[in-house]
């Protein structure tokens, strides 16, 4: 793809992105975009084919900068417990961020949470990957032990996936003091699991 090609292309996702945040997926059509962008309807259908296909290349792009995101944090110079907390509040605000910033666009993220998960795969398996990372480090610095890094990554994956929705409703506390308790909480069963007595 030529730079040209590259850069319209963007463009196009941006300008889609902004209406469906503004006026919701259902309420843009394809000329509220071609108008928007500037370009002509035929210049948009050369790169997508409908809304949907739009619709999926604007969650992709937010996943993409999520996941620089989060790349980031793994690249930080801090002990693996230290790095392994900051993703995952790193990534938790960041969701959220990303959910509020769309505005209108996330109650369809929410109503149509499996034509997003189609999207998300990719990420998904970069996410898993960096978590492994993180956790594979602490066990060579002897911050972590575990027996098999490559499962405690998809179990911590999936644990992150579950409490984005409670997370960005604010369910798991909105004021301060509440938030910093629940974080402890939620990190020390992460940390220690449930020990039976």
């Amino acid at each position: 793809m030529s730079m040209t090609v590259s850069k319209t292309r963007e463009m196009l996702v941006d300008v889609a992105r902004q209406l469906f945040a503004r006026m919701g997926v259902d309420n843009t059509t394809m000329n509220d975009i071609a108008q928007a962008s500037r370009k002509g309807r035929r210049t948009l259908y050369t790169y997508f084919k409908n809304k949907n296909e739009i619709y999926l290349a604007v969650v992709e792009s937010e996943l993409d900068q999520l996941h620089r995101t989060l790349l980031d944090v793994a690249e930080k110079d801090l002990p693996a417990d230290e790095k392994l907390m900051t993703f995952i509040y790193t990534r938790l605000d960041a969701v959220k961020a990303l959910v509020f910033r769309n505005g209108t666009l996330r109650a369809t993220f929410f109503r149509d949470i499996w034509r997003v998960e189609k999207v998300r795969k990719g990420f998904d398996q970069r996410e898993v990957e960096i978590i492994k990372g993180i956790l594979d480090d602490g066990v060579r610095e002897g911050v972590f032990s575990m027996p098999d890094t490559d499962i405690t990554a998809l179990v911590l994956h999936y644990a992150l996936k579950g409490l984005e929705v409670p997370y960005i409703r604010g369910i798991m506390g909105d004021q301060i003091s509440q938030r910093i308790k629940r974080r402890d909480n939620v990190m020390n069963l992460i940390y220690n699991g449930i020990k039976i007595k």
